[in-house]
């Protein structure tokens, strides 16, 4: 079973790695374009703080992505119309077209096969998934231990690593 999620891991990683050729982006940009769009779906509005947090990014790294982005053309900044200091951001119309000519063929047919299961069948692989993202996002004992003494330890899990590989979301 484990090898199973290991290839699963390769595939998602394959896919994600084709994505980010064929927009010609890296993958945090991918993963912000992601985030964007699935704000939209959810009729909230991103803004450069919220990305910051979800990319688990510092506001400089922000800075440069947003920017990046923009000269792209795969997102627009606007000001916020209830606080003219702030930004929202949304993916380009532009970005939503390439996303899916990427990614739609494959979720779609994720979902199939996810929908193909029977309830227990999706029941038990939620189970295991979601004890296998736990164990994957706790930190080490050392870590934990070095950051009660007062040290630093690199606990963060970079954009892309751990179990983000293992979302299916668009």
């Amino acid at each position: 079973m484990l090898q199973a999620v290991r290839r699963f891991r390769v595939a998602d990683t394959t896919m994600r790695h084709r994505a980010q050729a064929e927009m010609q982006i890296n993958e945090t940009d991918l993963m912000a374009i992601r985030h964007l769009i699935a704000c939209e779906r959810r009729h909230t509005v991103a803004s450069p703080k919220d990305l910051s947090e979800v990319l688990n990014i510092s506001s400089a790294a922000t800075a440069k992505l947003l920017a990046r982005l923009s000269v792209s053309g795969h997102i627009r900044r606007e000001v916020n119309p209830d606080d003219g200091r702030a930004q929202r951001l949304f993916a380009t119309q532009s970005s939503h077209d390439e996303l899916h000519r990427a990614l739609d063929d494959a979720h779609d047919q994720m979902l199939q096969v996810a929908l193909d299961l029977t309830v227990d069948q999706q029941a038990a692989v939620v189970h295991f998934l979601d004890a296998m993202s736990a164990i994957a996002i706790t930190p080490r004992e050392d870590d934990v231990h070095e950051a009660a003494r007062g040290h630093e330890a690199p606990v963060e899990v970079a954009p892309g690593e751990g179990g983000a590989g293992l979302d299916a979301g668009a």
